[in-house]
């Protein structure tokens, strides 16, 4: 056997590329030491720039396998650095030489750690056959090419056999850890595939190392620079940009247990190849002719191996098949119990095979379907959509739901005939290209309750109309429309209406707004939209283009439809009539400004009394308005005590003596004076008029209180109204009032007008007899212009009447006025009632009054109203003087 040179370093990691060759050329150095000194620079720099790669904040996931990389970088760069001192030995293997194989052994468990965890059970003896297949069909192309001329010019065979064992074990690491790595597609895969890269060059290197110790010549110069650029390509791989470093969030953290895990997955296929050699060894006994039982005996063991991997793999297959089959027939069964029914078809729509639920679900039987297309009951508007998604899934174009995977819906005939709604999800099948795999739902509740929902969502539930949310919609809608200015918006209340829930319930006051509404549907045209706005208040929209008269006489029709007739509710007749707004839309006008608009007329309507159509003008905007910016100041004024108070005479016509004084509120909003006329009714409408009313009946009772203290008898009369009535705790306030005034109740008079006695009359008559039993008098203001009869002075046991201004106005100019008069005045001292008239002016009512009879009066001709003050004065002057030249 031959040897070659010891001078000579027989080492496969050496070279940095060809710039190393030429220099060591030009230099006269030998290549085996640029080789070998490139090799060894080459490791240092991976191991350094791994090292660093760590220090930069790398990924503690991947830190295991940077570790093991870079220590065996540096083990490796000792050994191939010491083989040189080592040269000289007799032995085939040095020490070096097993160095070298414990860094490429690191560098193995390092390159395994960056691919991913060691596999288990059968997944170790798949990696396992793997790896020895591709040891095996690599060394039998080695042997092939390489080995076999090299051992049939061998002297011993086992000395060769020794010689090639590093290489055949690199070989065997790189096997080991191949299959692991290759497949991955994950963050450590440059890392992993560099280190691979790494071994391979190892393995290359180490087999020239070895024929050339075997031949005794040079190693060849693939050799020299091979392994120096494959650590170059490892040292660079931690600045790529896509390292081992990156955090992979899938990944677990490799930890020292996994990583010589890998050392003893290994072990099984080096023991293996172990046992080969020994037979090998003894097979050859020496010196054997040609390599042809090395060949039979590796060659038969892939074969076996690859017979055994076969088996495995078939047995796989066969198990995963069942499972395929097993899931798919649970898959039916499943969608079947949840009332799905589950079908095979291919991209035209034939069906292959469908489950029994059709029949339940559609009322057709499975074979009916067999061999028809889905298209025959799939209704034609749904159709096309429905080709172009199967279309689109056979040219394996990407959907929107997924990969292979089809959301449709659709309407399927069922056997009766009718068209039911469907959802159905749509995959390819696992038993091939061509099929696919249908769900269908029967949607049919789901879509009948979302209609139902729709409907009550936009409709009301006690007349069916459309609601008011629907209304306003509609109404943006047709405004949106290009030349919808002749949109009119119509409101309507019915008037009266609170009282039938009062009286006959909320029940029937539904069953009432029912009629009303199949009234109302009735008189207004069929495209136009009729509407529950709310309450007893409804809305039309008149969408086609009307005049002004049209909507107006359109509106007087409601009215009259509502009050042609009574109500028949809870066995009664109940009659109503209806105040209806009009409004017209203009120019940049909204909805919402439109339907306020018809709001505030219909609003308009009703102040006036009702049964009337009011068309909106822009004034009465503004007049809300103003009462809005009117019951702010009042609710202000209250606090900061604007009011005041003052009285009006009260006047005996017989003696000119005053027996008592009325109170009436004035307001000063700044330095402008604001009539009576223009807040009492604000005030009534917020129901700011029950405070400022008990602050009137306090103030009044602690002055007049004061009055009588001073031995002056009088009285003093307070104007209640209905909110103040029906206030809780009223009868308890005006005794409040009496008792910290100290004013006798018979000093006081409360008055109430006839309108008041007719509106809620039960409850008035309660709450003023309460009253009457405390020993407040009462008095019936304007009396003779309200609706209330005389049967009220018999329940209501009063104790004055009020004659109205409007009668003693006609006093010697009108007959008939003044013949109303003289029977009031009559009435009254018939039922023995203290008569009061209201609003003398001028001297020739005075007179007429005196002789019928009325014993006292109130007017700007007595005396004007005053404040306290100028009460004082008039106690203290007589009033014969102030009418002398009557």
């Amino acid at each position: 056997m031959r040897w070659r040179d010891p001078r000579v370093p027989l080492t496969a990691a050496a070279g940095t590329g060809a710039v190393g060759l030429v220099a060591a050329l030009l230099s006269g150095v030998s290549p085996g030491i640029v080789g070998a000194v490139a090799g060894v620079v080459a490791a240092a720099i991976a191991a350094v720039s791994l090292f660093a790669g760590l220090l930069r904040g790398a990924d503690r996931r991947r830190a295991t396998a940077v570790r093991w990389l870079a220590g065996g970088s540096v083990t490796w760069l000792v050994g191939v650095g010491v083989r040189p001192l080592a040269g000289g030995t007799p032995f085939a293997v040095t020490f070096a030489d097993l160095v070298v194989l414990v860094g490429t052994a690191m560098l193995t468990v390092g390159t395994g750690l960056s691919a991913t965890r060691p596999a288990h059970g059968r997944a170790l003896l798949r990696d396992l056959a793997d790896s020895y297949i591709c040891a095996g069909a690599l060394f039998v192309i080695g042997w092939v090419l390489l080995l076999g001329p090299s051992y049939r010019r061998a002297d011993d065979a086992g000395t060769f056999a020794i010689t090639i064992a590093l290489p055949l074990l690199c070989l065997i690491l790189a096997c080991a850890v191949g299959p692991a790595v290759l497949p991955i597609r994950r963050s450590a895969w440059p890392m992993g595939l560099a280190a691979l890269a790494v071994l391979a060059a190892i393995t290359a290197s180490e087999t020239g190392t070895a024929l050339a110790r075997v031949s005794g010549d040079a190693p060849p110069l693939l050799g020299v620079w091979l392994a120096p650029a494959a650590f170059l390509l490892l040292a660079a791989v931690p600045w790529s940009g896509r390292t081992a470093c990156a955090a992979d969030p899938d990944e677990e953290e490799p930890s020292v247990g996994q990583a010589t895990s890998w050392l003893i997955a290994a072990l099984p296929l080096i023991l293996v190849v172990a046992a080969t050699a020994v037979v090998l060894l003894r097979v050859l006994g020496g010196r054997v002719q040609g390599p042809v039982p090395v060949l039979a005996l590796v060659s038969a063991s892939i074969v076996c191996v690859l017979v055994v991997r076969l088996f495995v793999v078939l047995m796989e297959t066969g198990r995963m098949r069942r499972l395929v089959d097993l899931g798919e027939r649970q898959l039916q069964d499943l969608a079947e119990s949840t009332g799905d029914v589950v079908l095979l078809c291919d991209y035209d729509g034939v069906v292959r095979e469908i489950g029994e639920g059709v029949e339940i679900t559609y009322g057709y039987r499975p074979d009916e379907l067999v061999g028809g297309t889905i298209f025959d009951y799939i209704h034609p508007e749904d159709a096309p959509g429905i080709q172009v998604a199967l279309r689109a899934m056979s040219l394996d174009e990407e959907p929107v739901e997924g990969p292979g995977t089809c959301m449709i819906a659709c309407r399927v005939r069922a056997s009766d005939g009718t068209w039911r709604p469907t959802e159905s999800v749509a995959t390819r099948h696992v038993r091939g290209e061509d099929l696919l795999l249908v769900t269908t739902r029967d949607v049919s509740d789901q879509e009948a309750l979302r209609n139902q929902v729709a409907h009550l969502t936009f409709h009301d539930g006690v007349t069916g109309l459309p609601n008011r949310a629907y209304f306003e919609e509609r109404t943006r809608e047709v405004l949106a429309r290009p030349g919808a200015s002749s949109a009119v918006v119509v409101f309507l209340d019915l008037d009266g209406f609170t009282a039938v829930n009062d009286s006959v319930g909320h029940a029937s006051g539904d069953y009432l707004l029912g009629q009303a509404a199949r009234r109302l549907r009735a008189a207004v045209r069929a495209d136009d939209t009729l509407a529950r706005w709310g309450g007893d208040e409804f809305a039309v929209l008149l969408e086609a283009a009307v005049d002004a008269q049209t909507a107006v006489d359109l509106a007087e029709r409601l009215v009259r439809t509502v009050s042609s007739e009574p109500f028949r509710v809870a066995d009664r007749d109940i009659a109503l009539t209806a105040s209806v707004g009009v409004a017209f839309a203009e120019d940049d006008v909204s909805s919402a400004d439109l339907i306020r608009n018809a709001d505030v007329a219909m609003a308009r309507a009703k102040d006036l009394g009702g049964r009337r159509v009011e068309v909106f003008a822009a004034h009465m905007h503004a007049d809300v308005v103003r009462r809005l910016e009117l019951a702010a100041d009042l609710q202000r004024a209250l606090l900061e005590n604007q009011f005041a108070i003052e009285y009006q005479p009260v006047v005996d016509l017989a003696t000119s003596r005053v027996t008592a004084v009325e109170a009436l509120v004035r307001w000063w909003r700044g330095s402008a004076f604001v009539p009576p006329e223009h807040f009492l009714g604000p005030a009534e409408d917020t129901g700011l008029i029950v405070p400022l009313s008990e602050w009137i009946l306090r103030e009044a009772c602690r002055e007049v209180a004061a009055w009588r203290a001073s031995s002056w008898d009088i009285g003093l009369s307070l104007n209640l109204s209905a909110r103040q009535i029906m206030a809780p705790r009223f009868v308890e306030t005006v005794e409040s009032a009496l008792a910290e005034s100290g004013l006798p109740p018979s000093a006081l008079t409360l008055e109430v007008i006839e309108e008041m006695l007719v509106e809620d009359a039960d409850e008035t008559i309660t709450r003023l007899s309460e009253l009457r039993r405390l020993g407040v008098r009462l008095a019936i203001d304007d009396f003779g212009t309200g609706y209330a009869s005389l049967a009220f002075l018999r329940q209501l046991p009063v104790d004055m009447i009020k004659i109205d201004p409007s009668f003693v106005s006609g006093l010697g100019r009108d007959e008939t006025l003044t013949l109303l008069t003289r029977t009031i005045v009559r009435l009254g001292h018939d039922l023995g009632l203290i008569v009061v008239a209201e609003g003398i002016e001028r001297p020739e009512q005075l007179e007429l009054l005196r002789e019928m009879g009325c014993t006292r009066g109130q007017g700007f001709l007595v005396a004007r109203p005053m404040a306290a003050r100028g009460v004082d004065s008039l106690m203290r002057t007589s009033l014969s003087s102030l009418h002398s030249g009557v």
